[in-house]
This record gives C-alpha cells, sequence and structure tokens, in this order.
C-alpha cells in the first residue's frame, strides 16, 4: 500500500518512518531541500512529555488583558480583523474553561506519554546522536501564585502515571546550580525527570538517513500545490514536479495544512502562531543550565545541547509574518541574561523565528478526514517533537487497522 505524506519536519518525518516500519510504500514530499528546515529547525530544544500543557487554560483570558501591556509578555497580539484570527481566539477562549482544559491536558499527556515509549525504544535500537541529555525540565516559579497555579496540573500528572517533584529554591538550585546567578526571586519549582532535549534538526537529519536506507522515497524542493479528489477520496497530489498518485495521503504540513485542506471543505482550525529563539554558544559551564530551565513568568525555556544553549519562547498571534522585531527578540535577551547572566556569549547571537501550528485545545488533529484516504498529523503548537514519535505512531495504527473509532477524540471530528 502506497502512503504520500505531505510534509518533511519532525511530524511528517516521522510519520514516515513509523509507516515505513509498518510496512507502508512511503513516499515524502517537501518544498525544503531536506528534513526539518522550518518549523523544526530551531526549536526550543525540549521533550517535554511533563509539560504537555494547552495553552488555553484557566485564568489565561485575564493574563492576556494584563499581558498586553507588559514588555516581556510571553503572549502579544498583532492588532487585526482577521477572520480566522478572531474564530480561533474564540475557540481558544471556550477551551479556557476548567473542565475541558482538563479534558485537552489529559489528551496531550497521553499522546505525550505513547511518545516517550516509542522514542525510547527508538534510541535503544539505533544510535541516535542528536545531543540529547535525560536531565529532565525544571519550570521555575517568581512568586507564590505560580506554584498555588500548578497544583491543577499536579493532579492530573499523577493521573497520566507522570514522574514529578515539587522542588524548593535550594533543591531549585541543587538540580541547576547554574541559577545561583540568577536575578530576582526564586520561590520554587516542578521538576519533571522523564523530560529530555537535543536539537530537533540533528534529529531530523538522521531519522530522514534512517528512512532513506528504510525505503522511504523523499521529493524535496517540490511544492505541493493542491489535492486532486474523486468519489469521496484522494486520488492525488499535485506538485511542482507533476502529479503524485497513492492509495493514501497524509497531511502533516504544519500551519500550511489548514490552507492546503480549504478547498476540500475541510476547515481545520490550525493558527500559525509566530514563536522565537536564540541559540548562545556557552562559554562557563558552570554558569549555564545543564538541561531545560521553564521559566514560568515568560514562558520561556533555556535549554542545553552540548556546548550550546537554545532561549525559545513568545506566542505571538501575528498570522505568517516572517520578520524579526527588535522588540521580540529583547525578551529572549532578557530571560537569558536574567537567568544566566556569565554562562554564554551574546556576541555570537543567532535568532531565528518559526511558525508553531496551534489548535485551540492544544490537542493535535491526528486521523482520518471526511476522505476515506486522506488523513492528517497536524497542529501540535509547541509541542511537535515531544509527541511526533507518538503521534505517528497513533497515525500508524489508524492507517494499518482502520482503527479510527479508536482515535476519534483525536481526529477532526471534535471540531465538526
Amino acid at each position: 500500500m502506497k502512503v504520500v505524506i505531505l510534509g518533511s519536519g519532525v511530524v511528517g518525518l516521522t510519520s514516515a518512518w513509523y509507516l515505513s516500519q509498518a510496512g507502508f510504500e512511503v513516499t515524502v514530499i517537501d518544498r525544503q531541500a531536506r528534513s526539518g528546515e522550518e518549523t523544526s529547525f530551531a526549536n526550543a530544544g525540549q521533550i517535554s512529555y511533563g509539560y504537555s500543557s494547552p495553552w488555553a487554560a484557566p485564568g489565561i483570558p485575564t493574563k492576556a488583558i494584563k499581558w498586553l501591556f507588559e514588555e516581556h509578555a510571553p503572549l502579544k497580539i498583532k492588532p487585526s480583523l482577521s477572520p480566522e484570527l478572531i474564530q480561533w481566539a474564540s475557540q481558544m477562549l471556550v477551551n479556557c474553561q476548567l473542565d475541558k482544559y482538563r479534558v485537552n491536558k489529559a489528551r496531550m499527556l497521553t499522546i505525550a506519554n505513547r511518545s516517550r515509549e516509542c522514542l525510547a525504544q527508538l534510541n535503544k535500537q539505533f544510535a541516535l546522536n542528536y545531543q540529547g541529555r535525560t536531565q529532565g525540565t525544571l519550570q521555575i516559579f517568581r512568586n507564590p501564585a505560580q506554584l498555588k497555579a500548578v497544583e491543577k496540573d499536579i493532579a492530573l500528572l499523577e493521573e497520566s502515571g507522570t514522574q514529578y517533584q515539587l522542588m524548593d529554591p535550594a533543591q531549585c538550585l541543587a538540580q541547576e546550580p547554574g541559577l545561583a546567578n540568577m536575578n530576582g526571586d526564586l520561590v520554587g519549582g516542578l521538576y519533571l525527570p522523564d523530560d529530555e532535549t537535543g536539537d530537533c534538526h540533528l534529529f531530523c537529519q538522521q531519522l530522514q538517513a534512517m528512512a532513506e536506507q528504510a525505503g522511504v522515497t523523499f521529493l524535496f524542493n517540490t511544492h505541493v500545490e493542491k489535492l486532486i479528489t474523486a468519489n469521496g477520496q484522494v486520488v492525488g497530489v499535485e506538485t511542482s514536479h507533476g502529479t503524485i498518485h497513492a492509495d493514501s495521503y497524509v497531511v502533516a504540513m504544519g500551519s500550511y495544512s489548514k490552507h492546503l485542506l480549504a478547498p476540500l471543505n475541510i476547515h481545520i482550525p490550525v493558527y500559525p502562531v509566530k514563536g522565537y529563539s536564540l541559540t548562545l554558544p556557552v562559554i562557563d559551564p558552570n554558569h549555564a543550565p545543564c538541561s531545560t530551565i521553564m521559566d514560568e513568568t515568560y514562558k520561556v525555556a533555556v535549554t542545553r545541547f552540548e556546548e550550546r544553549i537554545r532561549v525559545a519562547g513568545t506566542a505571538e498571534l501575528a498570522g505568517f509574518d516572517p520578520a524579526l522585531p527588535e522588540k521580540r527578540l529583547a525578551t529572549l535577551n532578557h530571560v537569558v541574561s536574567n537567568l544566566f547572566p556569565n554562562g554564554v556569549d551574546f556576541s555570537l547571537a543567532e535568532y531565528w523565528t518559526g511558525f508553531r501550528p496551534m489548535t485551540p485545545d492544544g490537542t493535535p488533529i491526528i486521523g482520518q478526514t471526511t476522505f476515506s484516504n486522506l488523513y492528517t498529523n497536524t497542529g501540535h503548537g509547541t509541542l511537535g517533537w515531544t509527541m511526533a514519535c507518538g503521534s505517528a505512531d497513533i497515525l500508524t495504527n489508524i492507517i494499518s487497522s482502520q482503527g479510527h473509532a479508536s482515535f476519534r477524540e483525536l481526529s477532526m471530528e471534535r471540531y465538526i
């Protein structure tokens, strides 16, 4: 059975790998020259199973109003009358209710924990080297209100079997000694020991090579133009290099999935939430993070690779705007200067931006569409790498056994 996968970021690539391992003949189409060149290129470097949470959470509407007037706020909204943004934001506000938050977070943790098992097996079977570390994530809190608010997450962590440890300031410093030079208050932290780190782009390059050896065909520098349908099925995908035919098709194009599907009257609520990252060389390991620090105040992650750190954050609702404005980069500079002022070399800073495909409820859209042989694997937001292997495994199960009913709550049906 032939499967065409549209998109070769970390989600499309893992989809190709798991489907090929299940015996499918897989072709991947991507407009870039190799895998992982867009949103997967310079992400936060986190594989953060325990931190898998929807942005739509109780209290967010109130915080969002306050953030409008803060210089280094984690959420920025570019004034717009875009119907797409208004509809998506309205759906997100509905999901900020506590009951919906619990459902959405539980779904995300289920995918994340499945992904943890899949990636562990992948690393056990193959000698992958993507500068990975397995020292967990430390979510730090600067005020008692943040520490109190995390209680709702702890209950869900326990329900899902996710390991965690609440830490006082001394324990935080023992876990991450580099925070000793932190400016400002540190009232405590939530440590998630199962979380991992690494360079997602390196992971993609290695998995691409493995997939090619396994027989996956990659058509790079090829633009996907439209899907061709007939009698309730997709019969081909029109590209810049001709029409490609298969038995099944998977849309894994991140934020661009929405526009490809719209002409088929498939309307998925995926919005391109713009994120930024900063990569810096480490000059003093004693004053740099050992793994990942998540600063809850700014929603900025600082992740350690071998000789570099990756600083990533800010969620900007501005459509497909690729600009790198100084005022957005200033937030990343502020956080890393605040946490690790003596550990990195700012003169060699590398900045980047990408579009994270976010759903209103935080959960990705995995499964069959209204066309019997067309599937989606998109909408992972900031957790693409975290959920990639688990999502691909779920998708493979759906396509292999037509087990759509088992995963209906993850498909686009929940929006119909």
